[in-house]
């Protein structure tokens, strides 16, 4: 039986939308202000991180009989992200790690070598996610949470939709003004 976990709609759509607002003015404060960096060189790379952005957050956790994976899309280069795999019987242990902001992540140990698998967080269904983990290990995962609840996602949203809004308005603002 596989299961796939795909990174959840609100989180990747917040932060996707965040790059948009903070990116968007960019190329028309550059016309205004007359940089030396021309418009289009940053409206192509910010395209460019744009699309990095997306495959960035386009990663799936794949859980099947033989373990559990984190893919990217085949288009995605792996010399940014590369993707790992990992056999239920190789899973040693489930170890938290306190963040610098002082949350809690939490890796995946390995019998078969030093190396340390970050656990996704950002999922939908999550808990179920950590519920199969914990049928296939025998690892207990009762204190197992996410790093961030949905609740923060929304406030980021809500306060990046008045950054758009503000974006909007230096962008018609940059127009208005160039074209006086």
């Amino acid at each position: 039986m596989t299961d796939t976990f795909k990174i959840s709609p609100l989180i990747r759509i917040t932060l996707l939308l965040l790059y948009v607002a903070l990116t968007a003015p960019l190329p028309f404060l550059s016309n205004f202000t007359h940089a030396a960096v021309p418009a289009s060189w940053l409206t192509v790379g910010l395209a460019i991180g744009f699309i990095f952005l997306y495959g960035a957050l386009s990663d799936r956790v794949i859980l099947n009989d033989e373990g559990i994976r984190l893919t990217y899309p085949q288009w995605f280069p792996s010399f940014f992200r590369a993707g790992w795999s990992l056999a239920w019987q190789d899973i040693k242990a489930l170890k938290p790690r306190v963040t610098g902001q002082g949350g809690i992540v939490y890796y995946f140990v390995s019998k078969n070598s030093d190396r340390a698998y970050l656990l996704p967080m950002r999922v939908v269904g999550f808990a179920r996610l950590v519920k199969q983990i914990e049928e296939r290990t025998g690892i207990d995962t009762q204190d197992v949470r996410p790093l961030a609840q949905p609740w923060m996602y929304l406030i980021l949203l809500v306060f990046t939709l008045l950054l758009l809004l503000m974006d909007s308005w230096t962008i018609y603002t940059a127009f208005t003004l160039n074209i006086s």
